[in-house]
This record gives C-alpha cells, sequence and structure tokens, in this order.
C-alpha cells in the first residue's frame, strides 16, 4: 500500500513545530556526547582507568549510532515513521538514566554503546521524514537552520560540560539529556506527521537484501554518503579527541578548551547561516563547490602549522574553524542530493547513508586517537587532511555530471 508523501507544505506554526522538537531530541542526543567529553576526564579518574578511554567513549557512541541504521530505516517505511521515532526517544531516556547505575568504565562504555542507538532514530527516521515533508529549497534551509540549533550542542557542550564537573557530578548531565529528550517526546507525538511510502507491505529480510543491494550498485549514491562521512570526520575527530590534546597534551585549563571550541563551531553556524541565506539565490551545484574551498584550505592550513610546530594548536584551531565554514556551506546541499540520488524509498536510502557515515566515524576516530598517540598533533592534522583529500574525490566524481544540483531553487 502505497502512502504519498507530503511535498511543499506551507511553513505555518503547526509545521515548524515538528522539525523544532525533532531537532530537540536531535541536541539532546548530540549534548550528550559533546557534554560528556570534558566530562570524560572526571569519568576515567572515578572508574580508575586511564585516558585512552576519553575518544573511546564517542567511538562507542557513534558504534551504536550504526547498529540498527539498516533495520530502523526500512523498519520505518512499513509501520510508520511516527512509531520507530518515538520509540528511540523513550530508548534515549531510559539508557540515559541507566548511565546512573554503572559501576566501571566497561560498564559505562557499554551504556553509551546502548544511548548512540538512539542516533540510528535520528538520520534513518527523523531526516528521512523531513526530506518527505517539504519541497527541496524549503528543505535545505530547514536542515541548514535545524543544523544551527543542533550546533549549539558542540559549542555549549564543552563550555558547560568542563564547568559542569566543578560544581556537580558527571552522573546528573545524563539527567539532563534525559529530560530534554522527555520535552522532545511530547512535542513529537503531537506534531510530527506520518509520511512513510510504503505503510503496510511485510518486512522480509530477503526483500530488504534486494533493497540494499539496488542502493549499494547506485555508485554516486555510495560516493554522495562517503564524502559526506569523509568531510565531517575531522570535525568529529577534534570533538572525541580535543580534551586529551588541549587539556592533557598542552596543559591549557578546563575553560581554555571551552574556548576554543568556540570559533570553530561559530564558524560552522556562520556556514549554516551562509547557506540559508544563498539558497534561493545559488544552485546546491555551486554552493557545494564554494563551501569545498574553506574545506580544503582550512585542513592544508592546520595540517602545515602542526607540522611545523606540534604545539601549534592555535593555529590548528584557526585551520579547523574555516574548514567548519566550509562544512556548514557545503554540506545540508550534498545531503539532499545524495539522498534523492536513489529511487528507493527514502527510509532504506537514509538508513544506508546513515551506516556508510557512521562506519567512517567509528573507525576514523580510534584511527585518529592512535594518530595523535604517534605522531602528535602533526599527524592528527595530517589524518584530518586526508579525509579532506577523500571527499575532494568523491565530491568531484559526485558532481562529474555537470547537471547535479545545477538547478536553482
Amino acid at each position: 500500500m502505497q502512502n504519498p508523501t507530503v511535498s511543499g507544505k506551507r511553513l505555518g506554526r503547526q509545521a515548524l513545530l515538528f522539525p523544532l522538537c525533532l531537532v530537540l531530541y536531535e541536541f539532546s542526543t548530540y549534548i550528550g556526547n559533546d557534554m560528556i567529553q570534558p566530562g570524560m576526564l572526571a569519568v576515567v579518574e572515578q572508574f580508575k582507568a586511564s585516558t585512552e578511554w576519553v575518544p573511546t567513549s564517542m567511538t562507542a557512541y557513534l558504534a551504536g549510532g550504526m547498529f540498527l541504521q539498516w533495520l530502523l530505516g526500512p523498519l520505518s517505511d512499513r509501520i510508520g515513521r511516527r512509531p520507530v521515532l518515538l520509540t528511540g526517544v523513550v530508548w534515549f531516556i531510559v539508557t540515559c538514566l541507566a548511565t546512573l547505575l554503572a559501576q566501571n568504565i566497561e560498564q559505562f562504555i557499554f551504556l553509551r554503546f546502548l544511548q548512540g542507538i538512539s542516533l540510528c532514530f535520528i538520520g534513518a527516521v527523523g531526516y528521512a521524514a523531513i526530506q518527505e515533508s517539504f519541497d527541496e529549497a524549503t528543505c535545505i534551509k530547514i536542515t541548514a537552520l535545524m543544523a544551527n540549533v543542533a550546533l549549539i550542542a558542540p559549542l555549549l557542550g564543552p563550555l558547560v560540560g568542563a564547568a559542569w564537573v566543578h560544581v556537580a557530578s558527571w552522573e546528573m548531565m545524563f539527567v539532563l539529556f534525559a529530560v530534554l529528550a522527555l520535552i522532545s517526546f511530547f512535542g513529537l507525538q503531537r506534531a510530527m506527521p506520518e509520511t512513510a511510502t510504503r505503510l503496510g507491505e511485510k518486512l522480509s529480510l530477503k526483500d530488504l537484501g534486494k533493497d540494499y543491494g539496488l542502493v549499494l550498485k547506485n555508485l554516486r549514491f555510495v560516493a554522495g554518503s562517503l564524502a559526506i562521512g569523509f568531510v565531517s570526520l575531522p570535525l568529529l575527530a577534534w570533538i572525541a579527541q580535543s580534551p586529551v590534546i588541549i587539556i592533557s597534551g598542552e596543559q591549557a585549563t578546563t575553560y581554555e578548551y571551552g574556548l576554543l571550541q568556540v570559533p570553530i563551531f561559530g564558524a560552522l553556524i556562520i556556514g549554516n547561516l551562509t547557506l540559508a541565506k544563498l539558497t534561493s539565490r545559488r544552485s546546491v551545484r555551486w554552493l557545494i563547490i564554494a563551501g569545498g574551498w574553506p574545506i580544503v584550505a582550512g585542513l592544508i592550513l592546520a595540517a602545515a602549522a602542526t607540522m611545523v610546530s606540534s604545539h601549534a594548536y592555535l593555529w590548528m584551531t584557526a585551520g579547523l574553524s574555516i574548514y567548519a565554514f566550509g562544512i556548514g556551506l557545503a554540506n545540508a546541499g550534498l545531503v539532499r542530493l545524495t539522498l534523492f540520488a536513489s529511487e528507493m524509498s527514502k527510509g532504506t536510502v537514509s538508513a544506508a547513508m546513515g551506516m556508510l557515515q557512521m562506519l567512517i566515524f567509528t573507525v576514523g576516530i580510534e584511527v585518529s586517537k592512535h594518530a595523535y598517540a604517534f605522531g602528535g598533533n602533526g599527524l592528527f592534522s595530517l589524518f584530518n587532511l586526508a579525509s579532506g583529500i577523500l571527499w575532494l574525490g568523491l565530491a568531484v566524481y559526485f558532481l562529474w555530471d555537470k547537471t547535479v544540483g545545477s538547478a536553482r531553487q
């Protein structure tokens, strides 16, 4: 049974309530990572573990974000986006509160993995519903503006997390995450539309394998998905590793660590605002290409500076800020074009995108951790530059056909 998607919806108050509630849930899951990262130094101290567990917390979280994507997207196609997403919100609330019962670092990391499963519901279900609910130009604007709200998490998270551990226990952070998710649950229950296209169809593993096979045979789709993963990897590697780089490696204070996040994530927000302003004036293709220049230039600056002096972390921050502006400008358009590079139902396509990206993030963060351990800031920045070069090659392949994304909205 086919259920037509909703497109071109007016941006009235009711229409906006859904993306706002979704982004509150997204914010709670993001701050569940970004706020605890500076607090991880307190976590490992309490559990008498080494600082090597600090980035592993984020690796486990992102591994959880890959774990069920393959199932949730196709499942939401058939039983509905609403019930699947609402279940994900409840799961996040329960697993956050369960962290209060952790007795050692291994239990804590396992619970981080369980919490990370909540990320599966955002990309494979929530953002698929957003893409199906609005036309392309409106959707890119909404995605960019939603990203700005979500990006408050990595902007404020390190600052608030660093301050939090001085006035309260790190366990109470997870109570805060659960409360934010609970508020989003009530909003989504009221405002989320049902946009699934294959309601009533049976879900079989054989058909699921066929669907994913068709999606992954589309090389343009695979190139776009991998490009999104590689271009985001330096930012996530920085979030995971920066407490060790700044506080442990450079002997800076937690306050200074928090301040160094501001130019990077501030630039990301400015890039997203610039994107929202230019969407109606420029083609999606132009925005991706324009964003590519600061992406590559910023990563080259960070790598060059830290190869000259391994303690040039301020120059590394400057380079990552330039790179972050480019991501803000380019990424939302690339996500949109990649999602619609395949004709398959968007739950399945979005899940495939998410799995490829989370695989890159999970493996990449661990590799970046070892790069820093063996070669300090210089090798860490070279790893980030390699990710940017991979993005560039994949983006060139994705945009090789000059008609792709060339229409103005």
